[in-house]
């Protein structure tokens, strides 16, 4: 994205936006644009947030809108659209976890017919894509978000030049398809059974060598130029590699100490069927909110959570959607998620700030997804 930026495909791409489409004219399109991008994205959450804080920067130093309102805008549209559309590493690993629990005959269905129907029951991440539309639509500041003020950023950021957007289109389309053909290779054929670390890394590198030649070959920048813009990328990745070192020892700490087998063993007496899908969500969020981690929380609830739905005769879609909604949560919310941490990043927001003007928001979209899993728990 550095080696991106520096080409001026960005700023060629907000020019076609802006002038030759009209299409961005107010910071509610501005913010609208970058909301569009997070819904098309859905390879992986930290490309989504990445390429939408990219994309989004120029129109809020443009309309002067604050870092904050942009950083929510990328956190909201990364897990939540991952997990809603499940042709990427997310849809593989819960598929994987399903199938586990088939292999070991507590349920007895097709893995992928109740992963499908499990995630329309996805409420947490389906109420945080409405909830963020509405706030952009309606510029709804609540709480922290209405203290929020633009500030000017560095003079590299504002004063990039502009050339082709192709500069900015063409490495992100290679992006997409590459993540795709990724999957499918290490899979060995079968794209829900590959590696989502593995392709997401292959593409990153095979795409920034793209850049290389296109960006050099076409002499939008020399070679100097290209590897002085990678390295200065990289460098400023240091100190969120750090933060997610900690997280995800935090993350293993409370894995191994089975904080999440435990809440769960407090609900095996005087649990009401109808409310066991509430019930996992809500622990669930808990688990996530104190890890940071969505796939972590994934392979603590789910093993636990179809177990607990086929002894209680319950909704069995149903319950691992609340398991899912509740990993989602902590994904959006935590300040020690990566997907928390790279929308800060790629915003130009401290991270501070943005867990605290989103904190309202986020708990609005859980205070619906637990009202909805009542619901459908008493009625389904």
């Amino acid at each position: 994205m550095a080696v991106i930026e520096k080409s001026g495909g960005i700023e060629g791409f907000v020019d076609f936006m802006q002038h030759r489409l009209s299409l961005v004219n107010s910071p509610r399109a501005a913010l609208m644009l970058s909301y569009i991008i997070g819904l098309f994205i859905f390879i992986e959450s930290i490309i989504t947030s990445l390429i939408a804080g990219a994309v989004g920067k120029p129109f809020c130093n443009k309309y002067k809108i604050p870092s904050a309102k942009l950083a929510f805008v990328c956190d909201s549209t990364a897990a939540p659209v991952s997990s809603l559309i499940i042709i990427n590493g997310w849809g593989a690993l819960l598929l994987g976890l399903i199938t586990t629990q088939i292999s070991l005959g507590v349920i007895y269905v097709d893995a992928m017919d109740i992963l499908i129907e499990s995630v329309l029951y996805n409420f947490y991440s389906m109420a945080a894509l409405v909830v963020i539309f509405l706030f952009i639509w309606f510029s709804i500041d609540i709480g922290a978000m209405k203290r929020a003020k633009h500030m000017p950023k560095n003079e590299e950021v504002i004063s990039l030049k502009s050339a082709s957007m192709y500069y900015m289109v063409a490495p992100i389309i290679l992006m997409i398809i590459l993540v795709f053909f990724f999957l499918y290779i290490t899979g060995d054929g079968d794209i829900l059974k590959g590696s989502g670390s593995s392709a997401i890394f292959y593409t990153m590198l095979t795409t920034l060598i793209f850049t290389l030649f296109y960006f050099v070959g076409t002499k939008n920048m020399s070679l100097k130029e290209w590897s002085e813009a990678a390295l200065r990328g990289a460098l400023k990745l240091s100190p969120i590699a750090l933060i997610l070192l900690l997280a995800f020892g935090i993350g293993d700490i409370t894995t191994q100490l089975k904080t999440g087998h435990y809440l769960a063993s407090l609900l095996n007496e005087n649990l009401s069927v109808y409310l066991l899908a509430a019930v996992i969500f809500f622990i669930a969020s808990l688990i996530s909110l104190s890890t940071g981690t969505s796939w972590g929380t994934f392979s603590i609830m789910i093993p636990i959570a179809i177990p607990m739905a086929a002894a209680m005769d319950a909704n069995m879609a149903l319950c691992i959607g609340a398991a899912i909604s509740g990993g989602v949560f902590g994904d959006h919310s935590s300040p020690i998620s990566d997907t928390t941490i790279i929308s800060a990043m790629a915003s130009d927001c401290d991270l501070v700030e943005h867990t605290s003007t989103q904190m309202p928001y986020v708990f609005i979209s859980w205070g619906i997804a637990f009202v909805l899993f009542v619901l459908f728990g008493l009625f389904s």
